[in-house]
């Protein structure tokens, strides 16, 4: 896909930004994380996912000035750790970014279905999440700079109306609205913390995906790096400020009562009592394209990862083909859109809950499938550097240290409190993880099949050193 390199540094952070769904995130995470997690100490939490994140990123972006390739952490792990590992990576992320896509199309049916319920017919959630699918279908279709075009709008949106909440709410409450017992060690450390960290540390999915697009990118060497920079300390910081204002405009320390008793209604609810029927009406029609933004930008993730598992023949040829006029994977594109719209007709049939059990058991599966390869990508930035004379000290050893560390112990988190991730009490859905171990031990078998049958395409995996 190098033929073609239209992306800059900032339509490769709104692709990015839009994955992780700012406004779904606040809706989503933060009600369950004020009940479940350590209460009104929640922006801490934030704070601290946001800085091992951003510790996280500086190895990432060490990584991908000496790698460009389309298959991201798949290469990174393959080129650091041996190729099964490697090969076991791609088939997470596949997994993983494929089970999200299907997953935030049901979510966008069944949010669009209670939005339009709200004022109009009763139009049942799956047209919706079909409309959805076509939607991402066509823009997957073409290149990512149309799509990056299309989520800077969304996003841009996103921010607007909760910083309207933000000033609303500063405006109405003063320093109320910024409590400091959200940061005090009592509040803190109170409830758990590891809980609050786990929802943290899941509405960053999706800041990782730059790299994905370093072949598509005019100079990937430095807008890569950049982007990832620009994207996580956006994300953190936005995080940290609005949901510690959320925490001020719910009560401080009282907060968690009214999220036990609003849950998923609480950002709304507070829209309407700080901002009226415009805000919260505004917030209801974005939180529907903030997941609509999330779908394309995963989409256009899993998409490329299977682009380059097809290219290099861990998995079908075809796949590896881009189009000759866009430029883009489309063959993974309409593979994508197809596993989706598959499953979700077969969902529709059987009349399965779109949000307790589809969105529930598909985001959960595929949030935890992301953190297990954001902890291999930052082992594998330790491993690579390791006897490399351009090491450094804080790039490529503490700070991916620090981001490895902390990402095992989200991932360590996010498996012991699955049902509390999903929010679901399904056995059927909280058993899903197992996939990701199936997806990981069949990515090994392909690999040592490879170097034992076809060794030359076997010394063609994880390709893509610069220097």
């Amino acid at each position: 896909m190098n033929e073609r390199r239209t992306l800059t540094t900032g339509r490769v952070v709104f692709l990015v930004v839009a994955a992780a769904a700012p406004m779904a995130a606040m809706i989503g995470n933060v009600p369950l994380a004020l009940i479940r997690g350590n209460g009104a100490g929640l922006p801490a939490a934030f704070a601290i996912s946001g800085i091992v994140l951003m510790c996280f990123s500086v190895g990432f972006a060490a990584m991908s000035q000496q790698v460009v390739n389309t298959g991201a952490f798949y290469t990174y792990v393959g080129l650091a750790l041996g190729k099964p590992p490697g090969v076991a990576a791609a088939y997470v992320a596949v997994l993983a970014y494929t089970s999200l896509a299907c997953g935030l199309a049901a979510a966008f049916g069944y949010f669009t279905h209670l939005v339009v319920l709200d004022s109009g017919p009763d139009v049942p959630w799956w047209v919706f999440t079909a409309v959805a699918v076509i939607i991402v279908a066509c823009l997957g279709f073409r290149n990512a700079d149309l799509s990056a075009k299309v989520l800077g709008t969304l996003m841009v949106a996103e921010f607007a109306f909760l910083t309207m909440f933000d000033v609303l709410v500063v405006g109405q409450k003063g320093s109320a609205a910024l409590p400091l017992e959200s940061f005090a060690p009592a509040q803190v450390f109170s409830g758990s913390l590891g809980i609050a960290l786990m929802f943290a540390f899941s509405s960053f999915i999706g800041f990782e995906s730059a790299a994905l697009y370093g072949e598509e990118t005019k100079d990937p060497k430095r807008s890569i790096p950049r982007a990832t920079y620009i994207a996580v300390s956006t994300i953190a910081v936005f995080y940290v400020l609005t949901s510690w204002i959320i925490v001020g405009a719910a009560g401080g320390v009282d907060a968690p009562a009214l999220a036990q008793s609003e849950l998923g209604n609480l950002l709304f609810t507070l829209a309407r009592e700080y901002g009226g029927t415009i805000l919260y009406d505004g917030t209801a029609v974005l939180l529907c394209t903030s997941v609509l933004a999330s779908y394309l930008a995963v989409h256009n993730a899993a998409s490329r990862y299977l682009f380059a598992l097809g290219r290099e023949r861990v998995l079908p040829e075809v796949l590896g083909r881009f189009h000759a006029k866009h430029f883009s994977p489309h063959i993974g594109s309409m593979t994508v859109s197809s596993v989706c719209a598959a499953a979700l007709v077969v969902f529709a049939l059987f009349g399965a809950d779109p949000y307790l059990v589809v969105a529930a058991g598909a985001i959960g599966l595929g949030t935890l499938g992301v953190i297990a390869l954001q902890a291999a990508a930052a082992l594998s930035v330790l491993a690579f550097f390791w006897r490399r004379d351009d090491r450094s000290l804080w790039r490529t050893g503490i700070a991916p240290g620090v981001g490895f560390v902390g990402l095992t112990t989200g991932l360590v988190l996010a498996g012991t409190h699955y049902s509390t991730l999903t929010g679901s009490d399904s056995a059927v859905v909280n058993a899903v993880p197992v996939v990701l171990v199936v997806a990981a031990v069949a990515g090994v078998l392909v690999a040592v099949r490879m170097k034992r049958r076809e060794p030359e395409l076997y010394a063609g995996i994880a390709a893509g050193h610069l220097r």
